[in-house]
């Protein structure tokens, strides 16, 4: 085998990224039929595949040229930390990131010791809540107004809502050429409750000007570098957004304060956005007369090209659009991927499905490798913003390999393509189906 094809050297998804057929024939030997690009024209090449996985693929007639195995994309063994009870997977110590593996959200509400961990700057050491103040002022409000955490929980309504809450790079290790940033796979979504006061009632307190067009937050992590005049992250969302009834300013996270590592002891909550337009520690809050244009709001920071683009394309900053609702996505949280199944017996299989400010409508799997799709048992939402469980029993027809694939399809008809969508340079809103792989022994 050349030496540019080992995987250790370069990596699966980099190799099949550069020329997936080459990969294809390089590491197992394997030609496709030219008109479908699916299965193997030589029986070598499936052998020396099913070899690797351990077993024999009974679809592989539909199989797609250029797919990396499930069992081999989603390994996660390296990077793991070692003996953390939730088996959470660091992407980065400076600042602390980490994912939460797939099989580890099979909870209907996220417990916060399985849900990742996402920071852009250092979060502070010592909090006094009896001294914590939120600052709300800027050019579109009527009065500048300073709330303690006692006046915010004496003199404002309490609400509680269980909110989704997805980076916006979740999925970003799958995009070629690679994006720069954090490599998650799966795992950088969770939907704990929440609990504090909308952000509605707060604004209008200190009274909404006719010329409000967005809102933005300040924290109090510190910048990486140290230096006190350097803003970490200073987003926001336009008025409408922050106006809906599900926009908190959260103290409590699943009815106990919140986290340290989560915003202790203020966030925003603005489910079905990027998790980085919810922000942690909140200080200050400013009401703008034009688009917020804070730390990561401008350049190709949380936005993507307004346009299709080939992969590598350099693009203008007036041709990105910010990210507002997240795209309709899915996946599977049991079973694991690798598990095995005695041949005749049926697999429960469970997850969640979310489409960012909208419903999810429908839920199917395919185990053919996206020939087929079987309906899911779908459930409504706890609340709007919220991910909703699905389950389905799934029975094979021989021994071998398998894939399970899971796709969702929104309210207004959008569905989960099954490639990687449409590159963009900082590997955001990858939505392509999710799957697991499947022993049948």
């Amino acid at each position: 085998m050349p030496s540019k094809f080992r995987p250790r050297e370069r990596g699966l998804h980099e190799l099949y990224h550069d020329d997936p057929e080459r990969a294809d024939r390089e590491l197992w030997g394997r030609r496709s039929a030219p008109n479908s690009r699916r299965g193997f024209l030589k029986q070598s090449g499936l052998a020396a595949m099913a070899a690797v996985l351990g077993a024999e693929i009974p679809f592989q007639a539909f199989m797609p040229q250029g797919l990396i195995p499930a069992s081999l994309a989603y390994a996660d063994e390296a990077f793991r930390i070692p003996g953390k009870s939730t088996g959470l997977i660091v992407l980065n110590d400076r600042p602390l990131n980490a994912e939460t593996p797939a099989h580890l959200l099979d909870d209907d509400i996220t417990p916060a010791d399985k849900m990742f961990v996402r920071n852009n700057g250092i979060p502070p050491v010592k909090v006094d809540p009896a001294a914590w103040t939120l600052t709300i002022e800027g050019e579109a409000v009527e009065r500048r107004v300073e709330l303690s955490l006692a006046d915010l929980k004496n003199n404002f309504e309490h609400h509680t809502y269980q909110l989704q809450l997805e980076c916006g790079g979740n999925g970003r290790s799958e995009f070629y050429p690679p994006a720069r940033g954090n490599q998650w796979t799966t795992g950088a979504i969770a939907c704990p409750t929440w609990t504090g006061v909308r952000l509605k009632d707060v604004l209008h307190h200190a009274g909404i000007r006719d010329n409000a067009v967005y809102t933005a937050y300040y924290g109090a992590d510190k910048h990486l570098s140290g230096k006190s005049d350097k803003v970490v992250i200073s987003r926001g969302v336009p008025m409408a957004k922050a106006l809906e009834d599900e926009s908190l300013l959260a103290w409590a996270m699943n009815g106990e304060d919140l986290p340290a590592l989560h915003g202790y002891p203020l966030r925003m909550m603005t489910g079905g956005w990027p998790g980085s337009t919810c922000g942690k520690w909140v200080k200050r809050l400013l009401v703008r007369n034009r688009v917020h244009d804070g730390a990561k709001m401008t350049g190709s920071s949380y936005r993507v090209p307004c346009r299709p683009v080939a992969p590598g394309e350099s693009v203008d900053e007036k041709d990105m659009c910010i990210i507002e609702s997240m795209p309709v996505k899915s996946l599977i949280s049991y079973p694991r991927s690798g598990s095995k199944l005695a041949m005749g017996q049926t697999l429960d299989v469970r997850g969640h499905a979310w489409a960012g400010d909208r419903a999810v409508s429908s839920m199917d799997l395919s185990i053919d490798f996206g020939a087929s799709w079987q309906p899911c048992r779908l459930q409504a939402p706890a609340n709007r913003l919220a991910w909703q469980r699905w389950e389905a029993r799934l029975q094979f027809p021989q021994q071998g390999y398998y894939e399970v694939w899971a796709r969702a399809t929104d309210s207004e008809g959008m569905m989960q393509p099954q490639v990687v969508p449409g590159w963009n340079p900082k590997g955001y809103l990858n939505n392509a189906c999710h799957r697991i792989a499947i022993k049948v022994v």
